[in-house]
């Protein structure tokens, strides 16, 4: 669907939404629609019973802190390629890399940045300081950023869409490539972010793996599992990022959803089908154009894409939660345990955030 055919759907014509008007989410239901036994069937109120996946005997988690509402804002997150799935303690002390180089750029970005390694691989190149950005709420995907590019890097994030940004804001506004930076539309619909960052705290190294196999498993029967190499449009990808803070409600789950990801629900009969299951494995292995990604790769032409519509963090997360996190969260925009799991996140086509 056209971007303005689907912009026109969600809001009236006659609404705008201006960066404005954002204002802070007063309660969880508020900001992401909660899952309900009436609409969306009995299986949203019971953990998955297939699930054989446990965390070690010794796994504290504390139960008992209200969650929501307590993790400040941020504009953008940059999730950076290093190959790997733990760092030193803070990673922008990790010498000669993006994060280090961005904690020091001068001028700094415009607006307040959460920057995570993660273990997106290392692409080859002639540079061997040169890596790959995923840059969030825009989902593209900066190719060859090096130290030295700090300060383009720095001008991409702050003319990108950001977490307040309304969702008829098109996308990136500079060319394909600036600089010795390539710019290209994310392939996923959704990401998963996971905390594996054992250096701070050995929960998350815990964790994060065993999630990891258990999203996986949800995924792969709808043909959107994706692994670290896997580019083909569609799918989502499942990232290792270090700390996000809050290891004590360990696991923390970010998901970012693209706006209108895998479409409408539809009900045939008594069965609930997402748009994206019935042909999950039409043209697999075949290599498709991403179509945010314009008709002619390399070309001044500008990415016109709305990016992510929705940001949801949640913790206390356990394997037996994957299932209805695929189900409802990342297919849907639902959350299932908002009281007990929800620590924030946005919403732009509702325009509230959780700070």
């Amino acid at each position: 669907m056209p971007f303005q055919s689907l912009l026109s759907r969600i809001r009236g014509k006659d609404e705008t939404l201006h960066a404005n008007d954002f204002r802070k989410a007063p309660t969880p239901a508020a900001l992401f629609t909660p899952t309900d036994p009436a609409t969306d069937g009995e299986d949203c109120s019971h953990d998955c019973a297939s699930c054989t996946i446990r965390y070690p005997s010794k796994f504290p988690v504390d139960q008992d802190e209200v969650l929501f509402g307590r993790v400040n804002g941020w504009s953008a997150h940059v999730v950076v390629a290093t190959g790997k799935n733990d760092w030193v303690r803070d990673v922008a002390d990790e010498k000669g890399s993006i994060m280090q180089a961005l904690s020091k750029a001068s001028p700094p970005p415009k607006h307040p940045l959460k920057v995570s390694a993660s273990d997106m691989p290392v692409p080859s190149s002639m540079d061997a300081s040169a890596t790959t950005i995923l840059l969030l709420p825009a989902f593209v995907l900066l190719d060859n950023v090096t130290p030295s590019s700090t300060q383009t890097l720095v001008s991409i994030i702050d003319s990108a869409p950001q977490t307040t940004s309304p969702l008829h804001t098109h996308g990136l506004s500079i060319p394909r490539s600036l600089h010795g930076i390539s710019i290209r539309a994310c392939p996923h619909e959704a990401v998963i972010l996971l905390c594996s960052q054992r250096t701070r705290d050995v929960r998350c190294g815990q964790s994060a793996p065993l999630l990891r196999r258990e999203f996986e498993r949800h995924l792969r029967p709808r043909g959107l599992a994706r692994d670290l190499h896997d580019e083909r449009p569609g799918g989502v990808g499942i990232y290792f990022i270090s700390h996000v803070g809050g290891h004590k409600f360990a696991a923390n789950v970010i998901v970012y959803r693209r706006a209108g990801a895998f479409g409408e629900r539809k009900v045939e009969g008594e069965k609930t089908v997402e748009n994206g299951e019935a042909d999950a494995t039409a043209g697999e292995g075949e290599e498709k154009e991403d179509p945010r990604n314009g008709e002619a790769a390399g070309t001044d032409e500008k990415i016109d894409d709305a990016g992510a519509g929705q940001c949801i963090w949640l913790a206390r997360v356990r394997p037996e939660d994957c299932e209805n996190i695929v189900r409802y969260t990342v297919m849907q925009g639902k959350v299932v345990k908002p009281d007990t799991q929800l620590r924030g996140g946005f919403d732009r086509e509702k325009g509230l955030v959780s700070w």
